[in-house]
This record gives structure tokens, sequence and C-alpha cells, in this order.
């Protein structure tokens, strides 16, 4: 039997620019089990809703992530709006979900970078995050900013995008298709990158189930699940349906990704022609209700839970988040126990961790 030895890894890492600790109970150069702390950058922004408006609160909440800070700022408000009973503009859906799925496009090629980057491949890493600057750069024309960018509001959005502009996302995201092919083929057939993410940390389906996994995470292991299924936004319209792989290993998970930013790119350009004229917001007034309203969202990472409490004030009671790398923990434990000790940064990798967005 070998010795036990008890590793930290974290909350700095050279290869995982997150603020994760495990303590990995090492046998030779296996895991036999890995244990979570969290709690290193608590900054309690769920409580500030005592203290910041509801129409001001969106502000806050979309600095709970910086990569998924669209996706949080359209959850408070689809909330808030539920619960005040808000019925906001066509096109400002229309508008919510064009600029959600250039998120995805943001997030998923991010992470892809940071994969290449997590087993070695600098010059795939660099040519990732390369491309990923258009998506900001349409961001910034469009919103003007480049991580935080405040156009969703309670009751529709802050800005429209004309016609010349949408016709520009358009172009700019189909010109990245072939030039993101290049990069999508080296992941799914470069005999060096398969050989470090396939058959690793497999996570079966009846796992994934269990453990309540959501996202990219989920679907690799074949779980039929996404929340833009239950017709939030426009994607009802825009004939959706999610990307699915069954392997269940680190190889599914990127593939899972891969596959949604094409899918983005199809969903972007069908809402840029589908989209209506009208106004962009309605007027809202008065103080909250008293009441409660869950909202879930499918962020880049997996599903995201919103709970709202109203009171009868221009405060909320109460505001949950439940964010996609909170739930998918459990689902990394997993995969660690048995791992190569080599293998940990990959698995830790692969469920995209977001520890801004855990530590509210």
């Amino acid at each position: 039997m070998g010795k036990r030895t008890i590793i930290p890894f974290g909350p700095q890492h050279p290869v995982l620019p997150e603020p994760v600790h495990l303590d990995l109970v090492i046998e030779d150069e296996k895991v036999i089990e890995a244990i979570p702390s969290i709690g290193f950058i608590h900054r309690g922004l769920e409580k500030l809703v005592e203290k910041k408006e509801y129409t001001e609160l969106v502000y806050v909440i979309e600095r709970i992530c910086g990569i998924c800070s669209f996706g949080h700022g359209w959850g408070y408000c689809h909330a808030v709006e539920s619960l005040m009973n808000i019925e906001i503009p066509e096109r400002a859906n229309y508008l919510r979900t064009i600029w959600h799925e250039l998120s995805r496009m943001h997030s998923h090629m991010l992470w892809l970078g940071l994969l290449a980057d997590g087993f070695g491949f600098e010059s795939l890493f660099m040519h990732c995050w390369r491309l990923r600057e258009k998506v900001l750069d349409l961001f910034e024309k469009t919103t003007g900013g480049r991580v935080i960018f405040s156009v969703c509001k309670v009751g529709g959005v802050r800005k429209d995008i004309d016609k010349a502009d949408l016709k520009e996302i358009v172009n700019v995201t189909r010109g990245m298709e072939k030039e993101f092919r290049e990069l999508a083929d080296t992941f799914m057939k470069d005999y060096s990158v398969k050989n470090r993410l396939a058959g690793i940390g497999v996570l079966s389906k009846e796992d994934a189930l269990e453990l309540c996994t959501v996202g990219p995470m989920a679907r690799a292991s074949g779980v039929y699940l996404d929340m833009r299924l239950t017709g939030h936004g426009v994607y009802d319209k825009l004939g959706f349906e999610p990307c699915i792989e069954t392997a269940g290993d680190c190889y599914a998970r990127c593939i899972v990704r891969i596959r949604e930013i094409y899918q983005s790119i199809d969903l972007i350009s069908k809402a840029a022609e589908m989209i209506p004229d009208g106004e962009i917001a309605v007027p809202v007034k008065g103080n909250l209700p008293k009441g409660e309203f869950i909202a879930r969202l499918e962020q880049p990472r997996g599903e995201c839970f919103y709970y709202a409490k109203g009171a009868d004030s221009k405060f909320l009671e109460r505001f949950r988040v439940r964010t996609p790398t909170n739930i998918n923990l459990p689902a990394l434990v997993k995969i660690l126990q048995g791992c190569d000790l080599a293998d940990v940064p990959m698995l830790i990798l692969t469920i995209d961790p977001c520890i801004s967005c855990t530590e509210r």
C-alpha cells in the first residue's frame, strides 16, 4: 500500500486563475479524496439588497461575475419583472437574447483558451483569446463596456442596436466561424490534445443526475437539460435544441462547448433577422409588491437560479443566487477521486469554475 499524503491545491495555481482551494489526499500519484474549501473571497453582495433600491441593484448583481455579467443582470431583472407583473417589449427580449449569446461565445472561447493553457498548448491558448477579442469589440460597440455592460434594466434594456450594427454583429460572428473551425479541429482531432482529454474524468449520466449537475458538464454526460428550453428570451422562436454528448469525459465537455459556439452564431443570426421594431423598455414605478419569484436562466456555465422576495418597499427583502459552479462542485469532487495528480488542473478546468460567482 502506498504512502498517503495531503497536498493543498490552491487558492493560487499556475494554470488555474481561480482562488479555489482543495485538499487532495494522494496515494502515490492517485487522488483518493478531494476536500473543497470555499469562502476565501466572500463579498456579501446578496446583503446589499437591504441598501440598494431594486432599480439600482442590477449594477451590483452584474458584478457577481465579469464573464457572466450580462446573464446575471438579465436573471435579476427577469425575477423582479415577474414579481411586479411587468411585460417587457418584444424587441428588448430579442436584444437580451443576442447579447446573452455573445456572452456565451465570449465565455466558451475564454474557457477553451484556458483549457489549452492547462495542457501546455500556448499558441492555441493565444489564438482562442485573440478570436475572443472580436466578441468583446462587439460588446464595446453596442454597450460601451467589455466586462460590465449595464444595458439590462428592470423593464427592458437601456440601449438599442440599430440595423447597421445588427448586420455587423452577424457579419463578424459569421466571419469568425471559419477561423474558429480551425481552432476547433485542433481541439477535436489533434492527437496530443485528445490524449489529455479523452477518457479522463468520466462522469456517468446516472452520477450527473444524482449530483444535480448543470450546464455543459451535464450535457456532456447525456443529460437533456438546458434552461433555454423553458422559453426565456426568444429561444422558443429560434428553434433551439441543446447540444448533447454521451461520453461524459473531458473531451465530451470540450465538444459540447465547441458545438455551442457554432449554435450561438446561428441563434444570433436568426434573432438579428427576426427582431421586430418597437420600444426597448417600459416605465417602471412604485414599490416592489409582497411576494416572491424564482427565475432560472441558462448561463454559459449552466443553470443559474435567482430568488427575489419583495416586501412592499423599494428594497428587496431577500435575494439569493445559486450559480452553476456552486452546484457543479460535488461532480468535480466525484471525478477527482481516482484520477492522476497531473490531471487535477484539467478536471477542475472542465467544470469552468467561477469562484467569484460561487462566493457572493
